[in-house]
């Protein structure tokens, strides 16, 4: 029997404060909240997911860095406030060369004009901003159908 398909998601930094932090920005779910929807609806498409969330650039790095050892096929990430600024997590995910999405809960290109411009952008298949976390549920659905053969 084949292994499952593996899907990465990554949070990036203050992701942990969900359901706390602006809630009128980031909605009231909290980050386990998420996670375990993600899990679940993972299990109804027929891939495995490994949800890792870290305040530090570095610690993001590390984990892409270890994806394709891992045989993970895809990524699912929400850089936070790196989306912006980070040269070094676009390169990383560049140079492991999966297929990924890029998350962001609010609209970014509707909020102060530093959020507008991504980073990362470049070097994903594509973006879903401003659906709350139902945009990491459709994140998984579209990179579950074009992972899953």
């Amino acid at each position: 029997m084949k292994p499952p398909v593996r899907i990465l998601i990554l949070h990036g930094p203050n992701l942990n404060l969900l359901g706390r932090r602006e809630p009128e920005v980031y909605g009231t779910r909290t980050l386990d909240d998420i996670n375990s929807s993600l899990t679940e609806l993972a299990g109804t498409l027929g891939v495995a997911v490994d949800c890792f969330q870290s305040n530090h650039e570095g610690g993001l790095i590390d984990r892409i860095h270890a994806a394709v050892p891992e045989a993970v096929q895809g990524i699912i990430i929400n850089p936070g406030g790196f989306t912006h600024t980070s040269v070094a997590l676009r390169d990383a995910l560049a140079a492991v060369g999966l297929p990924a999405l890029e998350v962001h809960l609010s609209n970014v290109h509707a909020r102060e004009d530093f959020r507008r411009h991504s980073l990362i952008a470049p070097v994903v298949i594509g973006q879903i901003v401003g659906l709350g976390a139902e945009g990491y549920h459709l994140a998984l659905r579209a990179m579950a159908s074009r992972l899953v053969s």
